[in-house]
């Protein structure tokens, strides 16, 4: 019985960290398109902020200064989106297409063999909430990302829909004119907003390389971007629902692991890894049609 409480234990504990990169993006892709701009960029933006954040955390040690480091290239990746989206009205799914083929290409071209990192991010017991059996393991002995994870979840809900800013952020997402008669800047709340998710990205590419691993390796984020895009389109475009869907996929992750662990399943470890991939496709096929996005998103707003 002991054994078969590590192992959940083990398996909730890999669910969570395995969510956060994704929980991120799917909030990364709300913010961006709650204004109407569809971003398909997120795995881009992911993975040059955890190239930044790595040579940050290399040259300087400090894995503080690494994160902003991390925070402000996926808003700077972000505003290259909405500059080609919103100002000279690119069709947004080939403005992100760029933007993922230029990380490819500037991670690539400027990575480093053999650079050795200054270390990375460490659990941090949360005092008595820790010791709370099954639940104190999986929840509350986690590094800082993971914990900033789960509280921007509840945050952006509340911005979303308990505040005038969220407010204004579906109402330029549903009927842009509408709100542009009502006086709200259209262009600038696309902008900012891009610019915020762009800074959510780079957050879950800092949570690769300066907590989950350590390290960089070419092509790392594996899909997470757009694993997240189909969590927050699973999630119908809400930060509660994009989690719950993360999580999902979080699990699927944690699964596979744990079955390639122990080793007991005769089945190709090739297709074991398929599993989350698999589940995307599932969720998309089987939701996307069933899910509402904003009246707006993909279309350029035009002045008269």
């Amino acid at each position: 019985m002991d054994l078969d409480i590590t192992i959940l234990v083990a398996v909730l504990r890999s669910t969570l960290r395995q969510s956060t990169p994704i929980t991120l993006g799917a909030l990364s892709g709300l913010f961006c398109e709650r204004v109407g701009v569809i971003n398909i960029a997120i795995e881009g933006m992911m993975l040059t902020a955890a190239f930044t954040g790595y040579m940050a955390n290399v040259w300087t040690g400090n894995l503080l200064l690494s994160v902003a480091v991390a925070i402000l290239t996926g808003g700077m990746m972000a505003l290259l989106h909405g500059l080609l989206a919103i100002r000279f009205k690119v069709d947004q799914i080939i403005s992100g297409t760029v933007i993922n083929i230029l990380a490819v290409g500037l991670t690539g071209y400027f990575y480093q063999a053999g650079t050795v990192t200054k270390g990375k991010m460490q659990s941090v017991e949360i005092p008595i909430l820790s010791d709370i059996p099954i639940i104190g393991d999986v929840i509350f002995r986690n590094a800082p990302i993971t914990y900033m994870a789960v509280m921007l979840v509840f945050i952006v809900h509340v911005v979303l829909f308990r505040t005038r800013w969220g407010l204004r952020m579906r109402a330029v997402g549903e009927h842009p004119r509408a709100a542009d008669t009502l006086g709200i800047n259209v262009f600038t709340m696309r902008y900012i907003n891009v610019a915020i998710g762009g800074m959510l990205a780079g957050l879950a590419g800092g949570f690769l390389t300066l907590e989950a691993v350590g390290s960089f390796e070419r092509l790392m984020t594996n899909g997470r971007g757009f694993i997240s895009l189909a969590a927050m389109i699973f999630g119908k475009w809400t930060p509660l629902g994009g989690w719950g869907a993360a999580l999902l996929f979080g699990a699927a992750n944690a699964v596979q692991t744990q079955i390639q662990f122990t080793g007991n399943v005769a089945i190709p470890h090739q297709f074991i890894g398929m599993l989350p991939y698999v589940l995307t496709i599932v969720v998309l096929a089987g939701f996307v049609g069933r899910a509402r996005p904003p009246a707006a998103i993909g279309r350029p707003y035009e002045t008269d």
